[in-house]
C-alpha cells in the first residue's frame, strides 16, 4: 500500500468518525410522537390489535411478546390500524416516520425471510440492507434470544392482519439522511448478543432482568444519556446510572432503583404488580407517557412475568441506611399531622395552602391522602418528593389521565388548571404540597414553573 493510498484511508476513516460523532448526539436522543406537529403520546386501541385468537401457540407466544415490547404503540399512526405505521416522531434532527409492520409483501414486512427479520429487529438493519434509526430501540431488542424471536417473526407473517398502508418515507435532512451513519452509532452503542443469565441469581430474576433489558426496553426512558446520545449504562452491571431517571419529553422519568428519594426499587411485589397491571395500586397511579405503557402494554403480562420484573428492580441499587419511609406509612400518619389541621383550621400560613384549599381539597383531601385507587395520595408519593418536580408541575398545569385496562377501566383524569393558576400560584401550592404531611421536597420556583409551561403544547 503506497502513501497516497494511507492516506485517503486516513481521511476517510476521520470523516466517518467526524461524522459518527455529530449523529451519535441526535441519533440518541429519544423520539417524541407527534400528531400535526404537536408532541403526545398517544394511546392505542390495543383491543383492535389484539384480533381473534390464534390455535397456534407460536403465534400466541409471539403476540404476548409483541405486547410486552410495546410495538403497537410506535407502529399505529394516525389511521389507528395497528403496526401499519405512520406514527410521526419529532426528533433533533428530524421527524421520523414508522415504517408499516404488518405482513403485506409491498407496504410492510411480508417478504422478509425470518434472517432479515432477526437483523432488522436485533442489529437495526432493513431487508435492503439499509441502517434503522435508534427510534426503533434495536439495541435493547438485541438481548432477545433466537426462540422468542422466532415467536415474533410468526405472529407478525401470521397473526397480524396485512395492511397495504404506505406511511410517507423517512426525509431526513442532509447529513442524518445519509443512514450509513447509523454504522458510528453502532460501533459505540450496540451490544450484539442475546441476554446471557447471570447463574448467581434465581430464574424470577433473570427473567425480570431479561424482560426490562430486552423487550421493556425499560432504560430507554429511565436512564440518563451521555453527551453523545447512548445510555449511560444498559445494565445493573454498568453502574449506577442505570434506570436512575431522567427528564424525557418534557416527564421526569422516575427512578427504577433504589435512592434516598424512594421510588419503585422499594415498592411491595404486589404494588409493583397492580402498577403494572392496572395504572394504579392503592396510593399511587400512572400519568403521561407511563399511562400509554401500562395500556398498551403491561397489562397483559402474565403475574408470573410482572412479578419477575418486581424481583429486578427491587434488587438495583443499595437501598441508602436511611431510606425514605414507606408511601402507606406516611398516608396514615397524615390524619394527624399538623399540615392537616391546620387546613382542617384554616389557619394554614402562605399563599400556597390557600390555593390547594381552592383547587385541590376536594380531591386530595385536607390530609392529602387522596382516596384510594380513585384520587392519588400526595402524602409520600415519590412524584411529589422527586428532587426534580418537572412531571408535578406538568400535571398541574396541563393534568393527566390514568390508563384504561380490562380490570380497571375507569379512565379517571385529572384536569389541568394551568389556565386559572399563575407561575406563582403554581409554585407556592407545590411548595406547600412538598413541604406538608411529612413530604420533604424541595421549594418549587416560579422560575421552574415558567419553563414547564413554556414547553407543554397547545391543546
Amino acid at each position: 500500500m503506497n502513501a497516497a493510498t494511507k492516506t485517503r484511508l486516513r481521511v476517510t476513516g476521520l470523516g466517518i468518525v467526524v461524522a459518527a460523532l455529530l449523529s451519535t448526539w441526535a441519533f440518541g436522543q429519544k423520539a417524541n410522537p407527534v400528531s400535526g406537529g404537536v408532541a403526545s403520546a398517544p394511546v392505542v386501541a390495543t383491543t383492535a390489535a389484539s384480533q381473534a385468537p390464534s390455535s397456534d401457540p407460536t403465534v400466541e407466544r409471539g403476540r404476548y411478546l409483541a405486547r410486552a415490547g410495546d410495538c403497537v404503540s410506535c407502529h399505529t399512526g394516525p389511521s389507528n390500524v395497528p403496526f401499519a405505521g405512520g406514527l410521526p416522531m419529532a426528533t433533533p434532527f428530524g421527524t421520523i416516520v414508522s415504517s408499516n409492520i404488518t405482513p403485506d409483501k409491498s407496504a410492510g414486512i411480508g417478504g422478509y425471510t425470518e434472517a432479515e427479520f432477526a437483523r432488522a429487529l436485533r442489529e437495526g438493519v432493513r431487508r435492503d440492507g439499509q441502517h434503522l434509526y435508534p427510534a426503533m430501540p434495536y439495541p435493547s431488542f438485541a438481548r432477545l434470544n433466537d426462540e422468542d424471536t422466532h415467536a415474533l417473526y410468526v405472529y407478525f407473517q401470521q397473526g397480524v392482519p396485512a395492511s397495504a398502508a404506505k406511511p410517507p418515507p423517512t426525509d431526513l435532512p442532509w447529513p442524518f439522511s445519509m443512514r450509513w451513519l447509523m454504522m458510528g452509532w453502532n460501533m459505540l452503542y450496540l451490544d450484539k448478543g442475546a441476554y446471557q443469565p447471570d447463574s448467581a441469581r434465581s430464574a424470577e430474576w433473570n427473567r425480570g432482568a431479561y424482560l426490562v433489558q430486552g423487550l421493556g426496553h425499560c432504560g430507554d426512558c429511565h436512564t440518563p444519556r451521555s453527551l453523545t446520545g447512548g445510555v449511560k449504562a444498559a445494565n445493573e452491571r454498568q453502574g449506577d446510572s442505570y434506570l436512575a431517571g431522567t427528564l424525557i419529553d418534557g416527564w421526569l422519568a422516575q427512578p427504577l432503583r433504589h435512592s434516598e428519594r424512594g421510588g419503585a426499587a422499594q415498592w411491595s411485589t404486589d404494588d409493583l404488580v397492580a402498577y403494572l397491571q392496572t395504572g394504579r395500586t392503592a396510593h399511587t397511579a400512572a400519568f403521561g407517557p407511563m399511562s400509554q405503557v401500562v395500556q398498551n402494554s403491561t397489562q397483559y403480562l402474565s403475574r408470573e412475568d410482572l412479578a419477575s420484573i418486581a424481583t429486578y428492580l427491587q434488587s438495583i441499587g443499595t437501598a441508602p441506611a436511611t431510606p425514605a419511609p414507606l408511601q402507606a406509612a406516611v398516608v396514615s400518619a397524615a390524619e394527624t399531622h399538623p399540615s392537616t389541621q391546620k387546613l382542617r383550621a384554616g389557619t394554614v400560613e402562605g399563599a400556597g395552602g390557600m390555593v390547594y384549599l381552592n383547587n385541590c381539597n376536594a380531591c386530595h383531601r385536607s390530609s392529602g391522602a387522596g382516596a384510594e385507587g380513585v384520587f392519588p395520595s400526595l402524602a409520600g408519593n415519590s412524584v411529589v418528593n422527586a428532587k426534580d418536580p418537572t412531571s408535578l408541575i406538568r400535571i398541574v398545569l396541563a393534568g393527566s389521565a390514568m390508563p384504561s385496562t380490562e380490570t380497571r377501566p375507569s379512565a379517571l383524569a385529572m384536569p389541568g388548571f394551568g389556565w386559572r393558576l399563575s407561575d406563582d400560584n403554581v409554585a407556592a401550592l407545590l411548595s406547600f404540597v412538598r413541604s406538608s404531611w411529612g413530604n420533604r421536597g424541595e421549594a418549587v420556583t416560579p422560575a421552574q414553573v415558567a419553563k414547564v409551561r413554556k414547553g407543554i403544547p397547545p391543546p
